[in-house]
């Protein structure tokens, strides 16, 4: 009888677990150089990539850091400072990856027009792209990635990681819509149709590109509706925008026979927008089942819906006012919340004034202060803002005063005007 098969395959298994934690499995360094040289500098260089690729970061790092002391001329400086980034981005782990963004922004800063500073900014947009999690955790890094990959699309716009950028800040902007779906919907179900109407039309205005701005616009369409007839031109917007921009929606046959319904002009489809819904419909993926299962005890977000064409939204998710809140009121146009201050040049103008603690706003205002003179207040009786040793003079000056009343006589009542005085008790012989 042979040997069990399974048991052979699960002892190669972990023979190459064993292996590959202990530096023997080689990973390929991305940017190598292959100048071939016996420079003391470049042997140190070759040197430190040879550990990066065994996963000897430490001993890397070491060897890096030596080059950079000892030869600080060395042309090799770029390629050792942006290794010491890229160990720290293999090592992982929270402690690696922030290490990894700190060093390749001090890369970017030292080495701008370097071709490896867009790959930096690349590396810092994965950080937190890798980091990201669902819509309904911490967005911290969904936000964080969505600023870096922001960044390289503006600053490299040349790049070859550019459009790479862009898919990315695609996935980030679905899951972000996804989150503020979410809450919409949560107002929704509570009947807070302000609220939901509001988080609707924030996201539909901020990320056009999510894959339920349809379903959000016709949910807007309905708060709305259930706000009253006040908001009628409210909810015919969301229709006419649905109808317009979404033309292959499920939702935009029902969108036109509303407006129908309420007299109003069905626009035309955009030519544009339909086809790039035709194209992300054409190419959505689904996740495979066992992703999913193991989907919904992971961290990661499912971005398979996201959108594969379309320029994604270069602005921040901005708080949007509820169209329920009212206008200002008239005159209320020439108020200004600004605030302006001035350098005052009479050195004794804080001996003269009068100190503006000593009289809070709106004490002397109206016609308490035409009928009541103003009182000024002694600083002095002031007392000094203190924590435990107050409260223990107030409990001890209740006491003294409780017992000084126990021990006083009580004094003899004194009868009224108008009462008769008692009559004094004489002795009876």
């Amino acid at each position: 009888m042979g040997p069990n098969p399974i048991r052979y395959f699960a002892a190669l298994a972990v023979l190459a677990a064993f292996l590959s934690s202990c530096g023997l499995k080689r990973h390929p360094y991305d940017n190598p150089i292959t100048k071939d040289t016996q420079q003391p500098d470049k042997v140190l260089f070759d040197k430190a990539i040879n550990d990066i690729e065994h996963s000897r970061y430490e001993i890397a790092r070491l060897t890096l850091q030596t080059l950079l002391n000892t030869y600080d001329t060395s042309e090799y400086t770029a390629k050792a400072k942006l290794a010491i980034a890229d160990s720290w981005y293999r090592e992982g782990g929270a402690r690696g990856l922030a290490q990894a963004e700190a060093e390749y922004k001090d890369f970017k800063l030292f080495y701008p027009a370097m071709e490896e500073a867009a790959e930096a900014q690349n590396k810092v947009c994965d950080i937190h792209y890798k980091q990201m999690e669902t819509a309904d955790r911490d967005p911290m890094h969904a936000l964080r990635a969505q600023d870096e990959c922001r960044a390289l699309v503006q600053e490299y716009p040349n790049s070859k990681f550019a459009p790479i950028a862009l898919q990315k800040l695609r996935d980030i902007q679905e899951v972000l819509g996804e989150g503020e779906f979410r809450v919409g919907t949560l107002y929704f179900k509570k009947a807070s149709f302000p609220a939901a109407a509001n988080r609707f039309r924030a996201l539909t205005d901020q990320f056009p590109l999510y894959s339920k701005a349809d379903e959000a616009l016709w949910n807007m369409a309905n708060a709305y509706h259930k706000m009253g007839d006040r908001f009628e031109n409210y909810e015919a917007g969301a229709y006419a925008k649905l109808v317009r921009e979404y033309p292959l929606s499920s939702y935009a046959d029902d969108a036109k026979d509303k407006l129908k319904g309420m007299n109003r002009p069905v626009p035309e489809a955009d030519p544009a927008a339909a086809a790039r819904m035709k194209n992300d419909l054409e190419n959505r993926t689904r996740a495979s089942l066992p992703a999913r299962v193991i989907g919904v005890f992971g961290q990661r977000p499912d971005v398979h819906s996201a959108a594969k064409s379309g320029s994604p939204t270069m602005a921040g998710l901005r708080p949007t006012t509820p169209a329920s809140v009212p206008a200002s009121a008239a005159g209320a146009e020439s108020l200004s919340a600004e605030v302006s201050a001035q350098v005052v040049t009479d050195t004794s103008a804080l001996d003269k004034n009068p100190d503006a603690r000593l009289n809070p706003p709106g004490a002397n205002s109206g016609a308490a202060a035409a009928a009541t003179p103003q009182q000024t207040v002694n600083p002095a009786d002031i007392p000094f803002a203190s924590n435990h040793v107050v409260i223990k003079k107030q409990k001890k000056s209740k006491k003294n005063a409780k017992t000084q009343q126990q021990a006083a006589p009580a004094a003899p009542a004194t009868p009224a005007s108008g009462d008769a005085k008692p009559a004094a008790t004489q002795p009876q012989p």
